[in-house]
């Protein structure tokens, strides 16, 4: 049964990085609000194709809370009815949640992929509670971190909830996104306790293991304040400022997340040396480099090219991938580097 949870656990972590790029791109192409209602769109299993949908037509069959567009508004139907030869104001009820009744069916279903990726991530994660439960005598950690990741997924739909009826706070990408870093994070923890206790020892020096937790606070902050700057392009965006001008309108975050990236690399260069040098052996930081370096080079694509579309879910797909790779040699650290900490001078 540990196998199992061993493959979900890694299924559940793809993904995890499914939902992060599905998120990325409902942010690039501004298609947030493509589905204005949840968890239905426009009140709707599957969504409209077309906005002829969404208007009112006589002698059809209407669902209870089915939307449509109504003088520019969105209206619910009250109770589930067939609609008459003309239209009847007291079917309706107007959907005072917010303000935003606009048809893009490109936007409505990037939006709706987007949350079928999510729903698609709460089924492995829901079986490897149950799973752990009928091993808790074994070990109670299974459980307790399947069931914290099955609240954090929890929690990221009812924070979806509160964006799509708030039509898109402030604040919400910085929220959303650690809060899926979390999630990887208790995966990774998981993982690791599921894999072979008598798997070989690694070296370790307590200085080693402390700039390998501070990298990945660092990583953690540095893509926070990348979330706010993605904050200030939305805000750009639907002031409706060309995309050439965008750049000139960048506020101090962008600046700081711009110059933290080189205190990142100094850092992580720092402990890729002395990983090799004192012959410790932790594969990832050989990929966190490379991923790192890619990261860098895709933020120098957004800054002076006017930030591209490929580029901005790329991004952040690799700030991601070098948080789950310092996470997850962090976790060896402390998992198997202390279990027989080998002197080193």
């Amino acid at each position: 049964m540990k196998k199992w949870l061993v493959r979900l656990s890694r299924i559940e972590i793809v993904l995890i990085f499914l939902v992060i790029i599905a998120g990325s791109v409902v942010r690039m192409s501004g298609s947030g609000m493509g589905c204005p209602d949840w968890p239905k769109c426009f009140g709707h299993l599957i969504p409209p194709t077309e906005r002829e949908q969404l208007e009112w037509q006589a002698n059809t069959s209407y669902n209870k809370k089915q939307i449509i567009i109504q003088d520019e508004a969105l209206y619910f139907a009250r109770e589930s009815f067939v609609s008459g030869e003309q239209y009847n104001a007291s079917h309706w009820e107007r959907y005072t949640k917010h303000d935003y009744a606009i048809f893009n069916p490109v936007h409505t279903w990037i939006e709706y992929i987007n949350r079928l990726i999510g729903a698609l991530s709460g089924i492995p994660m829901l079986i490897m509670v149950f799973m752990s439960l009928l091993l808790i005598r074994q070990n109670w950690r299974y459980f307790a971190l399947s069931l914290a990741g099955l609240f954090m997924l929890g929690f990221e739909a009812w924070l979806g909830k509160l964006v799509v009826d708030g039509n898109l706070i402030p604040g919400s990408i910085t929220i959303h996104m650690i809060g899926a870093l979390m999630i990887v994070a208790i995966l990774l923890v998981l993982n690791a306790l599921l894999e072979n206790p008598e798997k070989e020892s690694l070296a370790s020096t307590p200085k080693f293991r402390n700039l390998s937790a501070l990298a990945l606070l660092l990583s953690l902050i540095q893509i926070g304040l990348g979330t706010q700057v993605r904050e200030t392009v939305d805000s750009l965006q639907q002031a409706g400022l060309a995309r050439a001008d965008w750049m000139d309108q960048m506020d101090l975050s962008f600046y700081i997340h711009r110059s933290f990236s080189i205190i990142l690399l100094g850092l992580n260069i720092w402990i890729w040396r002395m990983n090799k040098n004192l012959g410790l052996n932790y594969w990832q930081w050989n990929y966190i480099l490379i991923v790192l370096g890619l990261e860098i080079a895709a933020g120098i694509i957004l800054a002076y090219f006017n930030l591209p579309y490929f580029a901005q879910p790329l991004h952040l797909l690799l700030g991601s991938a070098l948080f789950a790779l310092q996470g997850h040699a962090l976790i060896q650290v402390v998992l198997r580097g202390e279990r027989r900490v080998v002197p080193i001078k």
